[in-house]
């Protein structure tokens, strides 16, 4: 085996599951995040030996993820629909203030654009820096400020997000 593919094979061991996290993160769909980290390393391949010698690897994969994201939210047709109810099912204990947080954060991120969603899972959930994360979307830092504070502003105003909060402060 060469250098090369040594090094994507290494590269791909260390960084997959963050940028597996990411990819959900994006999507909040685990095997549709699968597929786009996939895409996204298949992308990236064929470019490595330059990417490597030149830029921050992660930050182009991540680039390439959010891009590839934003084309596939931008079709009209998607293979599934999601259903307003979740099936009953039985789980051990009682789990349902942790689900319906996690229902309440889902439908949050859900409610954000997608740059603003990318922001936030690349600021927040990965700890880029601003720079990294303006490099990552091809924009100024200023814009990555400015969509960073209309999110949280949106994510502050969810009345889902205020409910949840309150009952964890009681």
């Amino acid at each position: 085996m060469n250098a090369e593919v040594e090094g994507f094979a290494q590269f791909v061991a260390v960084r997959q599951r963050a940028l597996q996290r990411t990819a959900w993160l994006l999507t909040g769909d685990w095997a549709l995040a699968e597929d786009l980290v996939q895409t996204a390393l298949v992308r990236s391949w064929p470019r490595w030996e330059r990417i490597r010698r030149r830029d921050d690897p992660e930050i182009y994969v991540r680039r390439v993820m959010v891009n590839t994201w934003a084309s596939w939210s931008r079709r009209r047709w998607r293979g599934e629909r999601p259903s307003e109810a979740v099936p009953d099912s039985s789980a051990p204990g009682d789990m349902a203030a942790e689900v319906a947080m996690r229902m309440a954060v889902r439908s949050a991120l859900a409610s954000l654009t997608a740059r603003q969603r990318a922001v936030l899972v690349l600021l927040v959930f990965d700890d880029l820096s601003e720079a990294q994360v303006a490099q990552v979307l091809d924009c100024a830092i200023g814009t990555v400020k400015s969509t960073m504070a209309r999110a949280m502003a949106r994510l502050r105003a969810d009345p889902r997000l205020a409910e949840l909060i309150e009952r964890e402060a009681q």
